[in-house]
């Protein structure tokens, strides 16, 4: 079995995946003020939070491209692979999973999993390490694809953004709504639901209080479970280091991680999220 994994540029991706041969990432283009960007080539995170601060616009993302991700699966299929697995953006803030599933029918020499992984970032990049370790694990492709059944199914995230304008700008909130939580200081805590749509989860006043509530929500989630917890940020290192300690300090497995350009456009400088992934054996 000769098997690839392919995903999105919206994955958090280890260091220890870079430059493996048989993983393959495709761009989501970012524009911002009439400029197309590509994280990691010719945009890194702090030049996009940058821009994104200096612009009078949100920027804008697009899903990947169609084409490339045709053409990725021709070039395996002639390189002799003979399994796919394609781990990409939730359906709930993405057309893309929806718009290839076509493409299984495609390839006759090629056995292809789309399964909708329902998350992004740090959670997405963790279903890429979890089939990246059972392949070289020599894992079947049915234990593979049970396995990734069963961590979509018990991951989660929560997150806590910091300016509710830029929850207006990307459509998630409506102006009034904005104005009257921007006057009560309100913190919104969203969740990735069940359908991988974010969702309002709760309305908390003040950060402070909100931090809290985060605490609680992942003890709550957590207890009866042996979890992976990544703290993911966006453009508050400091912030994120000092709450990880004290996570870590709680007997937490804490890891850090970011909101690239792609998610940091529509949550907005200061985001911060918990996400909760279930560690296998």
């Amino acid at each position: 079995m000769k098997t690839a994994i392919i995903t999105d540029s919206s994955a958090f991706l280890s260091d220890k995946l870079m430059d493996k041969e048989n993983l393959f990432v495709l761009d989501i283009p970012i524009f911002i003020d009439g400029e197309t960007y590509i994280e990691g080539e010719n945009l890194t995170s702090q030049q996009f939070y940058d821009k994104m601060a200096a612009s009078d616009e949100l920027p804008k993302t697009s899903q990947p491209s169609l084409s490339d991700l045709e053409q990725l699966l021709k070039a395996l299929q002639e390189a002799d692979y003979t399994h796919v697995v394609g781990l990409f953006l939730s359906s709930g803030i993405s057309g893309f999973w929806q718009n290839i599933q076509y493409l299984k029918d495609e390839f006759p020499k090629l056995t292809i999993a789309f399964p909708d992984t329902r998350i992004t970032s740090a959670p997405l990049g963790y279903m890429v390490e979890l089939v990246y370790q059972r392949l070289k694990s020599k894992a079947t492709f049915d234990l593979i694809l049970a396995e990734l059944t069963e961590v979509i199914e018990k991951t989660t995230a929560f997150i806590m953004v910091d300016d509710l304008d830029h929850l207006v700008k990307g459509g998630r909130l409506s102006n009034g709504a904005a104005m009257i939580g921007n006057l009560l200081n309100i913190k919104p805590i969203l969740r990735f639901d069940q359908a991988g749509k974010i969702v309002v989860y709760e309305k908390i006043r003040t950060s402070k209080k909100a931090f809290k509530r985060l605490y609680q929500i992942l003890a709550e989630t957590t207890k009866d479970e042996d979890d992976k917890v990544y703290l993911i940020h966006a453009n508050i290192p400091e912030k994120a280091q000092e709450l990880a300690a004290e996570l870590t300090n709680q007997g937490f497995d804490v890891s850090i991680a970011t909101f690239g350009a792609v998610i940091g456009t529509h949550l907005g400088e200061g985001a911060l999220g918990f996400a909760i992934s279930p560690k296998l054996k």
